[in-house]
């Protein structure tokens, strides 16, 4: 997609999904086959549901309707919320991230570290280092420059704050 239209579809839709308090994460315009495929990607600090992409989506597709900002070709429309692997590249993704075990990519080319961010500033990151082989957890302080990317590991056999609680 060329810088243009990329600009004029933010400009377009950057409205509607602050309308419904999402943040527009992502644009990304492909082929498939003779259509395009415009994929939308939203978030909020509650995360996204079904009916709010839904909602959207049609909001989206009557906006496009009444311009060319698509061109005269058949598209289709995806929006969507992030994926739970997204990389994590703006300080709010780290902000929603806070709890959460992730894997860093470290900018020196020193490797990687993976740890569960206990809370984030201006200037980067409060980490937890696991462990390993019973030892425990140990503190650590990394700052954004130090990161070269991030996501979020995924784990299927943490307990949830709210079962922790019950």
């Amino acid at each position: 997609m060329s810088t243009t239209q990329s600009e004029r579809l933010r400009g377009l839709l950057e409205p509607l999904v602050s309308a419904q308090e999402l943040d527009l994460e992502e644009i990304e315009v492909t082929r498939a086959g003779r259509r395009g495929v415009l994929r939308i990607v939203v978030d909020s600090e509650e995360g996204v549901e079904l009916d709010a992409c839904a909602e959207l989506s049609r909001s989206i597709s009557q906006k496009l309707d009444e311009t060319d900002a698509m061109g005269e070709g058949e598209y289709v429309l995806e929006v969507s919320s992030p994926g739970a692997d997204r990389p994590l590249t703006e300080h709010r993704h780290y902000v929603r991230a806070t709890g959460r075990l992730a894997r860093f990519h470290l900018a020196d080319g020193s490797g990687e570290l993976v740890a569960r961010i206990l809370a984030v500033d201006e200037d980067g990151l409060d980490l937890e280092v696991p462990g390993v082989k019973g030892r425990k957890p140990t503190a650590r302080r990394l700052a954004f420059d130090e990161i070269a990317k991030a996501r979020v590991e995924i784990e299927f056999n943490r307990k949830d704050k709210k079962e922790e609680e019950a």
